[in-house]
């Protein structure tokens, strides 16, 4: 199945305790990066999460948005600065001397005063796992189908291209004949125009012609163009995984071989053949980056 890297999928999930939404966001690039949005409670669950994605995407830059409502009615707890207490105390003492001023007596007074007295929430996220798994696994399954569709269209556009590249090469193999045999009909018109008083020696046009047939000839080229458009769609059809890496590397192949073949043809008809042959090349390209 071939998977494009480029995705969206969200979910959530709420029981009595917790309501947990994720959202998964993907864009290309050449190599896996995830990045978590979420709060600093949530942090001790990125490892797990990190595991739960990378079972899904192998590519791409993908961002992880994960919100979450806790329900529960919490224990609190009062804790007392001690020390605190006693600081103010002291100050206010030394304060009340300076000014000739009563002293402070009442504990009310003194408990007012800024972070003496201090609440406590129980911020423990027990239970809550589970409820975060449950929503990032069905974030990820919306995300991977959302994948897949985009995969299948694109593939589709594989198969028109290498259609398109196999129907130039066969026009290219029926090319090559003719383009030994437009230069052995110029070479004898211009011989026999230099020549035109004086018997031209055939041997040494049939030695021309032959040197000029090796020098032009491009079937090695043509038959590892072949073997490359026979392996790519090898790959598509058997995609269990991520394909794009190998498919990038048949492209770069494919290339070095059509460039050997414009340096080779002396055509204008195979020279256009060629441009048309890297167009389709270079459309390839661009849909290869695009997939896992």
């Amino acid at each position: 199945m071939i998977r494009s890297m480029t995705g969206f999928g969200s979910a959530v999930v709420e029981n009595e305790e917790y309501k947990v939404s994720v959202e998964v966001k993907a864009v290309n690039q050449r190599f896996l990066e995830l990045s978590f949005h979420m709060g600093r409670p949530l942090s001790p669950f990125e490892d797990n999460l990190r595991r739960l994605v990378r079972q899904t995407a192998a590519r791409g830059k993908v961002d992880i948005f994960v919100n979450y409502l806790d329900k529960r009615e919490h224990a609190a707890s009062i804790r007392v600065d001690k020390q605190l207490a006693a600081s103010y105390r002291a100050a206010l003492d030394e304060l009340s001397d300076f000014l000739h001023l009563a002293r402070p007596d009442d504990v009310m007074q003194v408990a007012s005063y800024p972070d003496v007295l201090q609440v406590e929430k129980d911020e423990e996220l027990a239970g809550f796992e589970p409820v975060l798994r449950a929503a990032a696994s069905e974030a990820l399954r919306s995300f991977d189908a959302m994948r897949q569709a985009e995969g299948e269209n694109i593939g589709r556009d594989f198969f028109v291209r290498l259609g398109e590249l196999e129907a130039s090469v066969e026009r290219l193999k029926a090319l090559a004949p003719t383009i030994v045999q437009a230069y052995r009909e110029r070479l004898e018109k211009t011989l026999g125009e230099l020549l035109s008083e004086q018997e031209i020696d055939e041997t040494r046009i049939i030695q021309e012609t032959a040197l000029y047939a090796d020098k032009v000839n491009y079937t090695e080229e043509v038959v590892r163009l072949g073997s490359h458009f026979q392996q790519f769609r090898a790959i598509l059809a058997s995609a269990d995984g991520p394909i794009g890496r190998k498919l990038d590397f048949l492209i770069q192949e494919m290339n070095r071989e059509t460039n050997t073949i414009a340096s080779k043809a002396s055509s204008a008809e195979a020279a256009q053949l060629v441009v048309d042959m890297k167009s389709e090349i270079e459309k390839l390209r661009e849909q290869v980056q695009n997939i896992e």
